[in-house]
């Protein structure tokens, strides 16, 4: 297991834990700080796989510890650490200040239209509704930006949840942030970083598929510079 704290070099500590059959990376990790190291640093709230907050690198792949079985682990010794592209606070606990920044960047905030409605809904059965049902049901946890090569090399690259963020408000009808957010999207370190491997997606405990909200992102955005909408008219970009 990963061990850190300010003042302290990095290093690795082993634990043995007696698993029953459905014990999870969390009760092994809640039973080695009761019982063995009450130092030990971990986040967690729910326990049954609805905040996220105990989202950590298993084995070598981003999980959440409360849905991870050990028996589906395998024998043997299993490896913990914290999430990567994140300044680690201690131990497993890792700062989420830039997976909020990178939110901001994008304008991932709901910006409603001068005039609207106040309760305009967006029907179910509707074109845009339909387009972002697969992708509303992100809730932060951040495994994406961490399983994310291009957040590793490009810290001014959104990540993964952020632009699947986006792609949901830039298909609402009722943002009036569109524009705005169309020219952070098209710079140099947005849409056009993404290299598509489909870490994101593979990590997503929600089942949510950020690359395939970024490759809609770029068809909305290539229609966009091409002056095209959605009816196949020609428009007026910009």
């Amino acid at each position: 297991m990963f061990r850190w704290s300010p003042g302290a070099d990095e290093r690795w500590q082993e634990y043995a834990v007696e698993p029953g059959a459905d014990t999870t990376v969390l009760d092994a990790l809640v039973d080695v700080q009761r019982g063995q190291d009450p130092g030990l640093a971990f986040r967690y709230a729910c326990r049954v796989g609805m905040c996220g907050s105990c989202g950590m690198v298993v084995n070598g792949r981003e999980r959440w510890a409360c849905r991870t079985r050990l028996s589906t682990l395998g024998r043997g010794r299993i490896t913990v650490r914290p999430l990567y592209h994140f300044p680690v606070l201690r131990d497993l606990v890792v700062d989420m200040a830039p997976f909020t920044a990178r939110m901001r960047a994008v304008g991932a905030a709901f910006a409603p239209s001068d005039g609207e409605r106040r309760y305009a809904r967006i029907g179910s059965g509707s074109g845009e509704r339909q387009d972002i049902d697969a992708a509303i049901e992100c809730i932060g946890c951040g495994l994406c930006v961490s399983a994310c090569t291009m957040v590793a090399h490009n810290s001014r690259f959104p990540g993964p949840a952020a632009l699947n963020r986006a792609f949901t408000l830039q298909r609402d009808s009722r943002d009036a942030a569109q524009s705005e957010r169309w020219g952070v999207l098209l710079s140099d370190d947005a849409l056009a970083r993404c290299h598509g491997q489909g870490n994101c997606t593979d990590v997503c405990p929600m089942g949510l598929a950020p690359t395939r909200s970024i490759i809609r992102l770029r068809q909305m955005a290539t229609a966009r510079l091409l002056g095209v909408s959605r009816s196949g008219q020609r428009s007026v970009a910009f």
